[in-house]
């Protein structure tokens, strides 16, 4: 049985986008948890896996979060337990309707806009492979979507949720590999420099971004802008 005073742990990397949105939750929720970055390095990434990632995750990816007796792996998942444990802040709307449509973007940043961002990354030298170039057009066919969005409201689901956390570390990705926002999509930059205002996200993105600059990756503008100070 978990108790809520028990320690959370959450074994995460230092480039999981999953979870980087994990952590992103948890610190907006103000919940006190131990940071597990797993070994990585660029050459063999996650190899060899951490032995807790192994034990309790089937797929043998990062994250996962332990509570007491409770052991979760899934960005999604743990965002829905976060929530439950820690109901205030809210990072979810309030209504049947307005938090289903929340979730389902949610599940689109990771499943519909994340997959071309992927191909993109073992094509970063193939800048006009046919496979490239159709993944930046669905990224810039997604950014137009959420700009749509984006046209009564300054987040994507109307209060600040999920929803924007989830999709701000996917196009994080998207915007290194060379899928840009652009003029056509003002709100959505916009969008863009408010979430990165948040503590817990300039927190964890600029984490990243360190970890980036030391083995000598570019940096986007605006990831590069959320660096530690010296």
């Amino acid at each position: 049985m978990t108790h809520p005073s028990e320690k959370i742990c959450l074994y995460s990397g230092p480039l999981s986008m999953f979870g980087a949105k994990v952590e992103i939750g948890a610190l907006e929720k103000g919940l006190d948890f131990e940071l597990v970055m797993v070994p990585f390095e660029m050459q063999r990434l996650y190899q060899p896996k951490h032995p807790e990632v192994l034990r309790i995750n089937p797929k043998q990816q990062v994250p996962v979060l332990v509570h007491g007796a409770l052991e979760l792996f899934d960005s999604t998942q743990i965002f829905e337990y976060l929530e439950e444990l820690q109901p205030e802040p809210t990072l979810w709307p309030a209504g049947a309707a307005a938090k289903a449509r929340a979730r389902l973007l949610e599940h689109q940043s990771d499943e519909v806009y994340f997959p071309p961002i992927v191909r993109l990354m073992s094509l970063q030298d193939q800048w006009q492979d046919p496979a490239a170039v159709a993944a930046r057009e669905a990224s810039a066919l997604y950014y137009l979507k959420m700009e749509g969005l984006l046209a009564d409201r300054d987040y994507l689901a109307g209060a600040y949720s999920y929803a924007d956390i989830a999709f701000y570390m996917a196009q994080l990705f998207g915007e290194r590999m060379g899928a840009a926002m652009d003029e056509h999509t003002p709100r959505l930059l916009a969008w863009r420099e408010r979430i990165s205002r948040r503590p817990a996200v300039r927190k964890v993105a600029g984490a990243m971004a360190a970890y980036l600059q030391s083995q000598g990756r570019p940096l986007p503008a605006f990831l590069a802008a959320l660096l530690p100070s010296p």
